[in-house]
C-alpha cells in the first residue's frame, strides 16, 4: 500500500493522470495543471477553511452562468489570464491589427447587414457616431469578402443582453464589407462601463480594492477568406479608464480618436444630423 505524504503526493497525482492519458498534450496540461496547484498550496499554506471558501466561490461562478452572461470569461478577463492566453495565441510581430479579449457578452448570430447600415434600434440620447474603416490583409491590401461582427454598450453603460428594455440585436450586427474591404455602420459612441459586480468576480474586484471600470470600447470579431480571424476591441481616444481598465485588454494601437464632423454631403448620405461624431479604424488581418 502506498504511502501518500506532503512530499510523495504531487508526484504519485502527475503519474496517476499522466501515465494513460489520451494524449502527450493532454499529459502535459493536466500534469503542469497538478503541479502548479499543489505548488499554490504549499507556497501560502492554504487553509481547509480557505480551500472551502475557494470551492464556495467557483461553485457561485457557475451559476452565475447563463445563456446572457458568463461569468467564468469575466474571471478570466478580471484576473488577466484571457489576455495571456490571448498574447500566447496571437503573436504579432508587427504584423496585423492587435487582439485582446473576447468579453463575457459576446453573442453568436448577430443579424448580417450591409455597409451604411445603421445598428441603432432603441434612441436613449446616446452620441450618434459613424464608424468607416477598411479590412486588409497584412500588407495592407484590401480584402473582398470580410465580415465585421460588432457589438456595445449603449449610453446606459449596459449590452443589450444585459438590458431587459432593450430590443434584441441592439448596437449588435455582423457588417458586410464592399469588395475593396471598405465598410460603414452608424452607432452610439461607446461609453466607459463598470462590468457586473453583482457576482462572484464583483467581491474578488472589491477584496484587491479594484475598480470594476472598461473604457469605451466597440468590440469587432473580423473574418476575411484566408485570413485568421480577429478578435478586438477599438478604445475611445482620452477615456479615462485606458491605463486601469478592469480586464486589462487596452493596447495603444487600438487606440482611435472619435471626432466631430460638419460635412453635410456625409451625413445625408447616412441620414444624420449635423454635426456628428466620426471614427476611422483600419483592420489588418494575418494569413492563416
Amino acid at each position: 500500500m502506498k504511502d501518500f505524504t506532503l512530499e510523495n503526493l504531487t508526484d504519485a497525482v502527475v503519474e496517476a493522470y499522466t501515465t494513460n492519458a489520451a494524449s502527450p498534450r493532454q499529459a502535459q496540461i493536466i500534469g503542469s495543471l497538478v503541479r502548479h496547484l499543489h505548488a499554490f498550496a504549499k507556497d501560502v499554506e492554504l487553509t481547509e477553511a480557505e480551500w472551502f471558501e475557494g470551492i464556495q466561490f467557483l461553485t457561485a461562478t457557475g451559476k452565475k452562468c447563463d445563456d446572457k452572461r458568463q461569468e467564468f470569461i469575466l474571471l478570466s478577463d478580471t484576473l488577466g489570464l484571457s489576455m495571456v492566453v490571448d498574447a500566447i495565441n496571437h503573436p504579432k510581430g508587427g504584423l496585423g491589427t492587435e487582439s485582446t479579449v473576447l468579453g463575457p457578452f459576446y453573442v453568436e448570430g448577430s443579424p448580417i447587414v450591409e455597409s451604411g447600415a445603421n445598428i441603432i434600434k432603441r434612441d436613449i440620447g446616446g452620441e450618434v457616431v459613424l464608424v468607416t474603416g477598411k479590412v486588409t490583409d497584412a500588407a495592407g491590401k484590401p480584402l473582398a469578402g470580410a465580415t465585421l461582427e460588432v457589438w456595445q454598450t449603449a449610453n446606459n453603460q449596459l449590452y443589450d443582453v444585459q438590458d431587459p428594455d432593450a430590443p434584441e440585436w441592439n448596437l449588435r450586427a455582423t457588417i458586410k464589407a464592399k469588395d475593396d474591404g471598405a465598410f460603414s455602420f452608424v452607432s452610439e459612441k461607446p461609453t466607459s462601463y463598470p462590468v457586473p459586480t453583482d457576482g462572484p468576480v464583483g467581491q474578488l474586484l472589491a477584496a484587491g480594492g479594484r475598480h470594476a471600470f472598461r473604457p469605451a470600447h466597440l468590440h469587432f470579431m473580423v473574418k476575411a477568406p484566408g485570413h485568421e480571424t480577429l478578435t478586438t476591441h477599438i478604445f475611445a481616444d482620452g477615456d479615462p479608464y485606458l491605463d486601469s481598465d478592469a480586464v486589462f485588454a487596452t493596447k495603444a494601437a487600438l487606440v482611435a480618436k472619435f471626432e466631430l464632423s460638419e460635412d453635410a454631403t456625409l451625413a445625408a448620405k447616412y441620414g444624420l444630423k449635423v454635426p456628428f461624431t466620426t471614427m476611422h479604424y483600419e483592420f489588418g488581418l494575418t494569413a492563416q
